[in-house]
């Protein structure tokens, strides 16, 4: 009997311990926390737009980008046609800091059509952003490829640059998304949570994926007391990480 009197109360305090852990977020914040605040992930440069190549030394090159080698989807090699001379010229990562693309118009106009066939998209996305005029920055990291492969030099779109200031968050161009379901044709309903990330914090790169979120979620957010009490581990969702990621920068910057 006494045993079994230890084990409701053991039971009894884990719940309690964990209904302590878990907060509930009223719906219009979950509709806040679920907005996409990372800026569009693109693959495809405009080879009719100037792009600007920045290199370690400091010098700068612009001309137009016809060709990039990639390796999972992060290019290590870049050629450039010289604006004004129309010389090629081929730069391999290591020797890049930055660089300054604009995006396709091929593949602006299907990121509005992946935009338009999902309904989820209309209440947590910014169809301007797949629509972008602006230019895509890329910058050098050393990583290793989803964790498994040697580190080696790539150019990484940086997706959070307004607030990358601890936590800087860089386009997976092969992730994968969570799937929806359509009817009858109809656009999609749910689905369309992109899965992976590279994110960097101090000097540590890392391919992040959404099955990994909470055995990293200490390392990423931690070391911030009041953030880890307002949105601790166990309220966190995957569909929230652009606004922690936002949320987190700005409670650390005080």
């Amino acid at each position: 009997m006494k045993f079994k009197t230890l084990l409701l109360t053991l039971c009894f305090v884990s719940t309690a311990s964990f209904a302590q852990d878990k907060v509930k977020y009223p719906k219009e914040q979950i509709k806040k926390m679920e907005m996409y605040l990372f800026n569009e992930g693109f693959n495809t440069p405009s080879p009719k737009k100037t792009s600007t190549v920045i290199l370690k030394d400091g010098t700068s090159q612009k001309g137009f980008c016809n060709r990039i080698e990639t390796k999972k989807g992060q290019i290590y090699e870049v050629s450039i046609k010289d604006s004004i001379s129309k010389k090629n010229m081929v730069f391999n990562a290591d020797e890049i800091s930055e660089m300054y693309v604009y995006p396709s118009n091929a593949e602006k106009i299907a990121k509005v059509a992946k935009y338009m066939g999902n309904i989820r998209n209309f209440g947590t996305k910014s169809l301007n952003k797949n629509t972008t005029n602006g230019r895509i920055h890329f910058v050098n990291q050393t990583v290793s490829l989803k964790n498994k492969k040697d580190d080696k030099e790539f150019l990484m779109q940086l997706i959070n640059p307004e607030f990358s200031e601890i936590i800087s968050v860089y386009h997976d161009p092969r992730a994968k998304e969570t799937t929806g379901f359509s009817v009858m044709g109809s656009p999609q309903l749910g689905g369309g949570i992109i899965k992976s990330y590279y994110v960097k914090k101090g000097d540590k790169v890392m391919w992040l994926h959404k099955d990994d979120f909470e055995d990293n979620y200490d390392f990423l957010f931690g070391d911030n007391a009041e953030f880890m009490k307002k949105y601790p581990k166990k309220s966190a969702e995957w569909d929230y990480f652009s606004f922690l990621i936002q949320q987190y920068t700005e409670m650390s910057n005080g």
